[in-house]
């Protein structure tokens, strides 16, 4: 019976760490969806300036693009003027 009792816990560990996993996957995707742009420039920028080129070109853009955002973000969206456009 005792071991029936481990299978049991360790079971409902591991069925929680999986709902905490799916959690932060649903959350990374929702700020990637809302931020994406952003993010692709800036990573572009990152990588370019890394690899020892000049990435002011894409940090240019990922600043239009965070500009973008701002404005969208205080723009009052309602039903009847939503539109999905990117």
């Amino acid at each position: 019976m005792n071991k029936l009792n481990n299978k049991r816990v360790l079971g409902q560990g591991m069925t929680e760490y999986i709902i905490i996993v799916a959690l932060i996957a649903v959350a990374a995707i929702t700020a990637y969806s809302f931020f994406g742009q952003s993010m692709r420039t800036q990573l572009g920028g990152i990588a370019t300036e890394l690899s020892g080129a000049d990435g002011s070109g894409a940090i240019s853009a990922s600043q239009g693009q965070a500009t973008t955002v701002v404005t969208d973000g205080s723009t009052a969206k309602k039903m009847g003027t939503y539109t999905n456009a990117q």
